[in-house]
């Protein structure tokens, strides 16, 4: 172009990295299984939540963007796995920009809680255990009519096995309105050791330099 010398481009950090004089962003961590309601905490959140502003980044939207073509039940694993990686670097990538967000997601694999703790500040995350009742995940799906039946079901023995949270709540009888302002209420007087600070030592040893079993 005409007169372009780069002059206004950002100086290039490292990667993960964020740019120089901006702080890591906060990441609000909603894990829960499908229809427990965390896309609805994560709306009020980016309503009530000061600073920011915060982006809600969830996971459907990155599964939203594929093509949609046949794949074969043996690419399928593959091609999943694939997207929610992507979607934990996106989600990294925001927050090293100094972005605050809310994520919305599914810890129903062992190994998508492991790559989230070799990619997030774990001092920058909120943790947030979106639990419901049995009963009530089955009514909402019947509801919804958007979800497989028993989806919900076949997570809620998988997503909380890592058993640490910073905050839960429990959308069976609260709003998402009242779940939103128990973690706004929470966020200046958050613990440390974060949870993903413990889980850390526990999950991921290797990238603190720790020998396996010391912590």
């Amino acid at each position: 172009m005409p007169g372009f010398d780069g002059a206004n481009l950002p100086t290039p950090a490292e990667p993960g990295a964020s740019p120089a004089g901006a702080r890591n962003g906060r990441i609000i961590f909603l894990n829960g299984t499908s229809s427990s309601g965390k896309s609805s905490i994560a709306r009020e959140l980016l309503r009530i939540l000061d600073g920011g502003p915060y982006f809600h980044l969830p996971v459907d939207a990155f599964h939203a963007m594929r093509a949609r073509r046949e794949v074969s039940s043996d690419e399928l694993p593959h091609l999943l796995r694939r997207t929610w990686m992507g979607f934990h670097r996106a989600v990294a990538g925001m927050a090293a920009a100094g972005n605050d967000v809310v994520v919305d997601h599914v810890l129903s694999e062992d190994w998508r809680l492991l790559d989230c703790l070799g990619l997030f500040p774990a001092r920058d995350v909120v943790l947030v255990g979106v639990r419901c009742s049995l009963d009530e995940l089955a009514r909402r799906e019947r509801e919804r009519g958007d979800r497989p039946l028993g989806l919900a079901v076949r997570q809620f023995h998988q997503v909380h096995t890592h058993g640490l949270y910073d905050i839960e709540c429990d959308t069976t009888a609260t709003s998402a309105v009242d779940c939103a302002r128990q973690i706004s209420d929470f966020l200046p007087q958050r613990p440390v050791p974060t949870a993903f600070e413990r889980l850390m030592v526990r999950l991921r040893p290797d990238l603190l330099g720790i020998a396996p079993g010391s912590g």
